[in-house]
Parts: C-alpha cells; structure tokens; sequence
C-alpha cells in the first residue's frame, strides 16, 4: 500500500488539515457545520462545503488506502440488510461482518430478493478470495433470498439461521443509524454507498475489539488506529505503519 497515492497538489489548506477534518466528520456523530465550527475554534477558516468537498474526493482514497483485514477460513459471515429511505423511496442496506464484528462489505440495492443477496456474496468471495468457514443469516422475510443465493454461489459452506444468532451484523447497524439522524438522511444512492465505505472503514481501525476492554489496551489501541489513519492519509511514512493494528 502506497501513501502517495494521495495527492493534495493544488489545495491551499496543508493535508493535515483535510485529513482531520474528513476524519472528524466520518469518525464522529458531527455534522458539516459542526465539523466547520470546530475547526474554527482552532483558528482554521474553512467553509462546510469544503469539507464535504474533501470527504467526497478524500474520503474514498483514504478508505482504500486503509488495510483490510487478512481473510482467513475460520471466518464467520453474518448477512443482514436494514432498510434505509432515500427520497420516499425504500432501500436495502445488505451487510456483512465476521466475528469480530468487522465490516466485511456492504452494498446499496432497490430489492431484498435473491439476485440481491447473491450479489453481496459474489462481491464478498471477490474481495476475501476465499469462502469462509459458515454463514449465519436471520429468520426474517430475507432468509429465503440469502438461503436461494449461498446455494447459487457457495453451495458446500455451512449455513446457520437463527435470530440469536446474527447479533453482530444487526448491532453493526446501529452506528450508521446514529449518523443517519444527524445527516437527517440519505439523498441519493450514490451519496449513501460513498459514506458507507468511508464511515466503515474508518470505524473497522478505530473500534476497540471484543477481547481488549481495559483501559490500557484500549488506549493502546486508538494511538495505533491513529497512526494507521495517518499513514492511510500520508502523514506517516510507510515503514511506521508498520505499527498499525492488525484488525
């Protein structure tokens, strides 16, 4: 992973500014105003549509600079979609996330139906490169279509459905719904796929994992997940990403 592939030519504010201001506003529960307001306390004169400027050309480059995790075959996924309204129309949110409770992908779809379940687990066999140990799914309406696709694309994994079960994948929705009411919704498709891959990225490094409640892991944690993140903007040379997480 190169850092340089971030380029900031031609932008009057330094990068550390851009980059702080794209992670405070995809990191936190913040508004573009509140971003702006923030920034202004620091004595820093920027506008709240720069800032969403920013995150829209920054913000996917750094997610793509973010490493993700090492897929393994004792891999645990958990498929659930949540229901997102965007300009009075409904659509489905279909996520994936393994055991830890990581973001595996996630995709924007018009239908809850088996083509739009098999598209989740076509890009996640793309992405990961290999399948994982089982796949647990709930008992709700979309249990039919998340069956009918594993059949279709990995017909020899091991499938579990039980409410009980897919805890991780319906509590990973809960922090998008938070930002969700604060951004006072989704305009466009488009816009919410662009802020899920950035939003998640970020929370996959930042989020204290299960096995590290202490205090000090925690801390040790986040100044590490900081380090990542500024290698990820280019701020750190490579050699000190080194030092990053493994999550």
């Amino acid at each position: 992973m190169n850092s340089s592939a971030v380029s900031y030519k031609r932008h009057r504010f330094p990068q550390q500014i851009i980059s702080n201001a794209v992670w405070m506003y995809f990191r936190f529960p913040l508004s573009l105003r509140l971003v702006e307001e923030m920034l202004l306390e620091r004595g820093i004169i920027v506008s709240y549509e720069t800032i969403r400027r920013w995150g829209r050309k920054f913000g996917p480059a750094y997610a793509k600079q973010l490493r993700r995790k090492r897929p393994s075959r004792q891999d645990v996924w958990h498929l659930d979609e949540v229901v997102i309204s965007i300009a009075g129309r409904k659509h489905w949110l279909w996520r994936a996330v393994d055991q830890d409770g990581y973001v595996l992908d996630e995709i924007v779809q018009s239908r809850r139906d088996t083509k739009a379940a098999k598209r989740l687990l076509i890009r996640l066999l793309k992405k990961a490169g290999m399948p994982p140990k089982r796949i647990i799914t709930d008992k709700l309406r979309s249990y039919g279509a998340d069956l009918a696709a594993k059949r279709d694309v990995m017909p020899d994994i091991e499938h579990r459905s039980h409410k009980g079960l897919n805890n991780r994948a319906e509590n990973s929705h809960l922090p998008l719904r938070k930002r969700e009411r604060t951004m006072q919704g989704f305009r466009s498709t488009g816009g919410l796929q662009r802020f899920i891959s950035i939003f998640s990225a970020l929370r996959n490094i930042f989020v204290t994992p299960r096995h590290k409640r202490s205090a000090l892991a925690t801390h040790i944690h986040r100044i590490r997940a900081m380090a990542h993140w500024k290698a990820a903007t280019g701020l750190l040379p490579d050699l000190q990403r080194q030092s990053a997480p493994a999550v």
